[in-house]
Order: C-alpha cells, then structure tokens, then sequence
C-alpha cells in the first residue's frame, strides 16, 4: 500500500517526514531529528488508496535504516488507525499550543497555530505566502550587516596639539574643536561633537545652508540655479540672478508653516516651486527676450532643457509601459553593446545582461564602473564619477540621436509602445497617433502633427509589406515574440511610428 501525507512533531532541516515515505532509499533522503535526539517523536502517514483489502489483513512495515552506527532508533512503535483523513502529526509547538484553552493562549501561542494552518486555507493560503516572502526579504535586507560610527567616550579622545612649524616631534599647545572665529558660533548648549556640527549647520544664523539647498532644487527644475555656479557660492562664483527670490526660499524653506509643516520639508519647498507661475509659464521665446535676455536668466519664459542621462531612457521605458517601479537593490546590468568591458579588462570580465525586471529598472540603479562607464549614458553627459561633478553642463551632439534611435533599449522601447498602441488605442489609426503623441510629449498633438504620422504609417506600411521577414524582426528583437492576432507588418510600422514618437524633440527636452 503506497503511503502519502507524511507529518511528524518535528523534523531536522533538509530531511522532512515526507522522505521517509518516498521511493529513495539512498542517504541523502530520509526522516532526520537532529537537534531532538534522545526526545519521544512520532510520523504519520496515510494510505494513499486503502481500497481492495477485503476482510482482515496483515499490514508488514519495512524500516530501513542507513545513516551510521551512532543513529540508530532506541524503542519504536507502530500502530494503525481507521480514523478518517487527513490524519495528521502536529509540531511539537502546535500541539502544546492546542492544548490550552483558546481564551488562554499567549499571543506567542497564537501566532504559531497561525502559521502553521493559514498556508493550507484555500483562501488565506495564497496571501500568506505572499505576507511569508514579503517577511523574509525584510528580513534578508535587515540581516545585512551596517557598520555604524560611534562616538569614542571622553576619556578616550585623542588628544589634539598644534605643532611648531608642522613638526610632529614638537607638538606645542593642546586645541580643542571649534569653529573658525570668523563663522557664526555654535548654537547654545550644543556639545562639540558631529551632533553640534549638524545643529550648527541647519542653524537659523547660517545663510549658507538653506540658500544652496533652494538653489539646487531651483537647478533641478529649471536646468539652472538663481546662483549659476552652484558648486560656488564665493567670491569666485555668479552673483544670483534674483537675489530676494533666493533669500526669501532659503527662509521658506527653514522656517515651519502656519499650518503647521516642518521646517526643512524638501517636498513642499518642490511642490512650490513647480506650482509658481514662474515655472508653469510656457516654453515659447518671446521676441523682446531673446534680444535682450538671450541666456534667459530673467525667466521670461520656461527654460526648455534636455532630460538628463539617467531620464532619457528612464522615459522611453515608462511611456512604453516597461519600466519596473522596485525600489532598492543592487545595481542591475541593461543591455548595452558587447565587447566593452572585455575590451577594458583585457577579457577577464564580461557583462551579462539583465534579464526580466531588472532588464527595466531605472537608470538610477544601472551598475557603474569609472574605467567602463555606461556608453548611453556618457553619450548624454552623464559624469564618469571620478571627480566629484555638482553641476552638468548638457551638450547636443549627433551621437545622441543616434543613442535614441539604434539602441537596443530604445528599439525594445519602441516595440512596447507600439504594443500599447495597438491594445490600448482603439481601432482608427489617428486615435492610436494621438494617444501615442499625449503619452510621449504630454500635451495634445496638432491636426498637422497627426497627418504627418498618418503619412509616415502608410509609408511604412508599403515598405515593409515586401520585407516580412525583415518586419518581423524589427518587430520582435529584442522584445519578444508578438501577441497572437497581430501582424507583424503592422507591428513593425507601428514599432517604427514610436520610435519616431520617443525621438521627438518634445520628449526629450522639458518645457
């Protein structure tokens, strides 16, 4: 009679009650209770199809030990029973806690019976298992070990001299930490270590803090600073361009609300900064500014921008429905072109290229190397981190056009967009241009705009109706085989019309 459904009150890792029922008889498969030997155990199992056994019967068990010499079963007892299925040996814990009344049971109690019935609840079951991954990733990020500085006591401080003419075989008076005279003092009361440092910095007597804070916001919405040179707010550096703007931000952003908001609250010195009229302005140069404000510091209209080299791609994906929302994690490895790092590395190191989600994370979490620097992202500025970079100054050059029409993660890009047209643009072609042309630029496309793209599909149409095998593969590498129904020379001009779509000067430029 074959047996199934093996329980036990406990079970050594790796060796589970199941495997002493199973076809192996080898070592590594079998019934262990390491950790509680020497302690009463006991298994269950069913017989998997009782049926066919008239009148009484002998049952013979068969034990088969294997396991070594300092192992071996002390007393055994083997018993049957005609009780009705399941049949089951709970956990020692499980049993304990099932044995004392339900309004008695500690929270401890109650939590292990939890456990142990939710993952057979047929409708429980599926959630908490997704509860029991979530729970053990936490756990694997929180195992991770975080070195932390800590503070030496007081009487372990080293002791700090000043030395005659820098020689350190003639140390001179003793000094303790403090600012420099010429600064603002501490705050009262704040001790001399990093603590004090950090009070003393986002102190309300620092002009300095708060203006550079607001002024990098200020650059990252509008491409430049109030002051221009960021990384220098000395006499070596811009005079601000709006001086009472940036000192009225700077006390905005330090002092709390009537409201009742924080002070130091980055999101909302944003939300009132993009809220400003200055900022939902329009893009269009009037012709007295480009005269007389060619730089446009004045903001007599919004500064258009290219995005930066993190965006570019991070765009594509996103409109084209790709892009992963994770957050966290190791770097990941998008494609890029073969060769690089065997190249760099004298072919002792090869890129491997995502696969799956981490094929589309942001390109925040793209792996970096200073001697092979991502060549998409270099191609649009982005520094090579070897020097600290505070601002970066934009180019246009050929080889961006060339990055965001041949790529292998813009074409990928474009043949999901065109997807999406296909699925979620309806059935007229001008709709699906429209939908394309809103998700892509943000704004609503001109009767001009469709009819081009209308001219184009059709163009494109006819030139890859006599090249099947050439659209399906424009089509579908790297992608993916196409959904069932669509045409692959329909796919491949659509793929091509979004690819147009991503290049436009409008999505790849704020403003």
């Amino acid at each position: 009679l074959a047996l199934r459904a093996a329980s036990a009150d406990h079970a050594q890792d790796g060796f589970p009650a199941s495997l002493a029922i199973d076809a192996d008889s080898g070592r590594k498969s079998g019934w262990a209770i390491g950790g509680q030997i020497g302690h009463p155990h006991a298994l269950v199992a069913e017989v998997a199809a009782p049926g066919g056994v008239e009148g009484p019967a002998v049952l013979t068990f068969t034990l088969a030990h294997g396991f070594g010499d300092h192992q071996t079963l002390g007393r055994f007892r083997l018993s049957s029973t005609t009780q009705p299925v399941p049949v089951r040996e709970f956990p020692a814990a499980v049993s304990a806690a099932l044995a004392v009344a339900a309004g008695r049971r500690t929270p401890d109690q109650r939590a292990v019976l939890e456990a142990y019935h939710r993952p057979g609840s047929k409708t429980l079951g599926p959630v908490f298992a997704e509860l029991t991954a979530l729970r053990d990733s936490l756990k694997a990020i929180r195992g991770v070990p975080l070195p932390v500085m800590q503070e030496v006591g007081e009487g372990s401080r080293r002791v700090t001299r000043l030395l005659n003419k820098g020689n350190f075989l003639d140390p001179g008076d003793r000094v303790e930490p403090v600012v420099p005279a010429a600064f603002h003092p501490m705050p009262a009361g704040a001790p001399t270590n990093r603590l004090g440092l950090a009070a003393w910095i986002t102190s309300a007597e620092n002009p300095l803090t708060a203006r550079v804070a607001v002024n990098r916001y200020w650059s990252a919405l509008f491409g430049t600073g109030l002051v221009e040179t960021e990384e220098d707010f000395g006499t070596q550096g811009s005079l601000p361009s709006h001086p009472e703007l940036l000192d009225w931000l700077a006390v905005e952003f330090m002092s709390p609300t009537e409201a009742g908001a924080q002070s130091w609250d980055s999101k909302r010195i944003l939300r009132l900064m993009v809220t400003s009229a200055t900022y939902r302005q329009s893009a269009k140069t009037p012709e007295a500014a480009a005269v007389k404000d060619p730089k446009n510091r004045l903001l007599s209209h919004f500064p258009r921008r290219r995005l930066d080299a993190e965006m570019v791609r991070d765009q594509a994906l996103a409109v084209s429905g790709l892009l992963s929302g994770k957050v966290g994690g190791p770097s990941v490895y998008p494609p890029q072109p073969d060769g690089l790092w065997r190249a760099a590395f004298n072919g002792e190191r090869t890129y491997m290229a995502a696969e799956g989600e981490d094929r589309y994370r942001r390109g925040l979490y793209t792996v970096w190397r200073r001697t092979v620097p991502n060549p998409s992202m270099s191609t649009f500025d982005a520094p090579s981190r070897e020097t600290c970079t505070f601002r970066r100054l934009p180019t246009n050059t050929p080889l961006q056009a060339y990055v965001t029409l041949n790529d292998p993660a813009f074409v990928e890009a474009a043949q999901a967009l065109a997807r999406r047209l296909l699925r979620e643009g309806g059935s007229d072609p001008t709709d699906r241009i429209r939908l394309g042309y809103r998700l892509v630029t943000g704004r609503a496309a001109g009767a001009e705009d469709v009819a081009r793209i209308v001219r184009l599909l059709a163009d494109l149409r006819t030139d890859f109706a006599g090249r099947p095998a050439e659209a399906l593969k424009f089509a579908t590498n790297p992608l993916g085989p196409l959904p069932p129904g669509l045409d692959p020379v329909d796919a491949a001009a659509w793929t091509a019309v979004a690819n147009v779509l991503l290049n436009l000067d409008a999505a790849l430029t704020r403003g």
